[in-house]
């Protein structure tokens, strides 16, 4: 019994130690889901959709029926003298109004829809991109934390080995106390380092947790992904990831259908100048109850005709009527003109739109472009660094075995190697992020 609760115990602590890595992929389908802008863009999609769905229903007639009950009190004038009207009436209409003509209001009515719903659609993806790109440099700057910690790991390594070298050395006189005090506090500095490496890690996570809008951010981790060390530079140009960037952005995309809505309004205002020709059908019947009698007159022959019920009077009395209008414009005080003319300002400002679209991705894909070659230089220029001082840390720690050097020279060294590796590793995420980016513009999905 004692070994399958040990069994248990022991299977427990594993399911609570496999806590879930994110993968880049992962967070972005989870931002780009859960993320409260998108949200509130997808409901402006719908607005957008319904707008379409009720402008394509206009073509279908309009139909509406009305019932209405009176009931009156009182003297009627009759001749010279009155007659007392107590009077009950009812009457029921049924009525169909339809557009026949107005230059094609509906379809271009519609036709500005259609464009609406794709730039609210265009919107939606502009902001899911922008989300991603954040997902991705939080990501990649977690990841170097984390490699930043390794960095530190090995330094603290190095640093333990030499205190513990300085202590034995000077435990048996030949080294001086200074030097096991200047080990004791290059040890000590550089856990230091490691403490604050951590705390890194732990701040870039949280970032990322607020980025998804994760409830519980404490145990959020992501996946340990394997950069290489050796990269390769970007060979695309910047013309060809611009006219990439210019047919898929959607950013741009939703400018250009604003455009198209910009132009499909002012021809929607100018319908207003032609005549529209509607048509127009309805029944309907009417029935009265004089309060006072159920005599409603005499025929020729004297006899009393006597009140129908509500039936009887509705089959009586029920008629049908069919019309055809025109109303053509004449004068409505210039507001129509400017109207158009209004229309036309709004196609001026989606134009100037577009080309500040336009202008802000190339300015984005000049950016990336430059930081890609810049970044590049530098990793190239901190690779080599690295091997020279790690080269220099070689030679310092072989000459203070030998006694030629001071610990002071192999701790500087060891600074020195520890702040290139730093050096290489913030290069190759700089670089690696400014590629993705630009990738990013050139219509390649983001990735490790």
């Amino acid at each position: 019994m004692k070994k399958v609760w040990i069994i248990v115990f022991g299977l427990s602590c594993l399911g609570i130690n496999a806590q879930k890595r994110w993968s880049l992929r992962e967070c972005v389908d989870y931002a780009v889901e859960h993320n409260l802008q998108v949200i509130q863009n997808q409901y402006s999609k719908q607005i957008q959709d319904s707008n379409l769905k009720m402008a394509r229903k206009q073509y279908l007639p309009s139909v509406s029926g009305t019932m209405s009950n009176s009931v009156s009190f009182g003297q009627t004038s009759f001749g010279t003298g009155s007659l007392r009207n107590d009077r009950f009436s009812n009457s029921s209409n049924l009525g169909a109004d339809m557009l026949i003509y107005n230059n094609g209001r509906l379809e271009k009515n519609i036709r500005k829809s259609e464009f609406d719903v794709e730039a609210s659609q265009y919107d939606i993806e502009t902001i899911k991109n922008d989300i991603s790109l954040q997902i991705a440099q939080q990501y990649l700057t977690t990841l170097l934390n984390k490699e930043i910690v390794k960095i530190s790991e090995s330094a603290v390594e190095n640093a333990q080995k030499q205190y513990d070298r300085a202590k034995i050395t000077t435990q048996v006189g030949t080294t001086a106390q200074t030097i096991l005090a200047e080990a004791e506090a290059a040890l000590a500095r550089e856990k230091q380092n490691l403490k604050t490496a951590e705390i890194n890690v732990g701040r870039s996570l949280f970032a990322m947790a607020q980025l998804l809008q994760l409830s519980d951010y404490k145990d959020f981790d992501v996946e340990d992904v394997s950069v290489p060390d050796q990269l390769e530079p970007q060979l695309k140009s910047v013309d060809e990831v611009l006219t990439t960037a210019f047919e898929n952005q959607p950013q741009i995309k939703a400018a250009e259908s604003r455009i198209n809505s910009a132009i499909a309004q002012t021809e929607v205002s100018k319908t207003a100048f032609w005549p529209t020709i509607s048509a127009s059908a309805g029944i309907g019947s009417f029935y009265n109850n004089l309060l006072t009698t159920n005599i409603t007159g005499y025929d020729v022959f004297g006899s009393p005709v006597i009140e129908r019920n509500l039936f009887g009077q509705y089959k009586d009395n029920f008629g049908q009527q069919a019309s055809i209008s025109l109303n053509v414009p004449i004068f409505n005080k210039g507001i129509t003109k400017l109207q158009v003319e209004q229309s036309k300002i709004n196609e001026s400002i989606a134009k100037i739109t577009l080309e500040q679209q336009k202008q802000t991705v190339r300015q984005n894909v000049q950016k990336a472009q430059f930081d890609v070659d810049a970044n590049y230089e530098t990793f190239l220029s901190a690779m080599e660094t690295e091997k020279s001082t790690k080269l220099a840390l070689d030679f310092a720690d072989k000459s203070y075995t030998a006694g030629r050097t001071t610990i002071y020279d192999v701790n500087v060294a060891r600074n020195n190697y520890a702040n290139a590796q730093g050096s290489v590793a913030q290069a190759k995420y700089n670089y690696l992020f400014s590629l993705k980016l630009l990738n990013f513009y050139a219509g390649i999905p983001l990735s490790l």
